[in-house]
């Protein structure tokens, strides 16, 4: 077990730091506290494993709005085992309220921040469907006009094939006359077919 000193300085008061770091501890075996300091800096003791302790320097060295860890100061001793679970040690009621109401502000910030980020995905979304029923609609024309020239193609045929069988007939009538005229030419002459 190893014990871990670390002063964060930055804009890390008045900004939800400490719970951020509370948070980073849950569930880790990692106790400690975390609290104000008077210069501006916020000091957290955690002990536990030391793998465990590393991971929470990476977790709480962080700059995320409205949290902005500009200088990590951290000092490892071995651990003293006095501390039950990770606490965050707070101040005057009266500063810890005001800290609460500019926490609130701040992530209130970052909801409507969400908020519009989504509205622009929706937006982009909704010009994106908008240009897939542009291209439906440019497909079903396509399928209309396909069709109607397959319509006028099978009309065309019709005609086609009822003036070629009027064509044959009327040209199989004429031949028709014909052999029997010549028929009966060699017949008037003598001659049978």
């Amino acid at each position: 077990m190893k014990r871990v000193k670390i002063i964060a300085g930055g804009d890390v008061q008045s900004v939800g730091y400490r719970e951020y770091v509370r948070k980073a501890t849950f569930n880790t075996g990692i106790s400690g506290y975390v609290k104000n300091l008077k210069s501006g800096d916020v000091e957290i003791v955690a002990e536990g494993e030391e793998i465990k302790l590393k991971k929470l320097l990476d977790d709480i060295n962080v700059t995320r709005y409205p949290v902005d860890v500009k200088s990590f100061s951290v000092t490892w001793e071995e651990a003293s085992d006095k501390y039950n679970g990770f606490k965050i040690i707070r101040g005057n009621k009266d500063d810890e309220l005001f800290e609460r109401i500019d926490v609130a502000g701040a992530l209130l910030y970052i909801v409507v921040e969400n908020s519009s980020l989504s509205l622009v995905k929706q937006d982009q979304m909704l010009e994106k469907q908008d240009q897939m029923l542009n291209k439906q609609d440019q497909i079903l024309e396509k399928q209309d006009s396909q069709m109607s020239i397959q319509k006028e193609t099978l009309e065309e045929m019709k005609g086609f094939r009822k003036d070629t069988t009027n064509y044959l007939e009327s040209e199989f009538e004429m031949i028709k006359r014909k052999l029997n005229a010549i028929e009966n030419a060699l017949s008037r002459e003598g001659i049978t077919v």
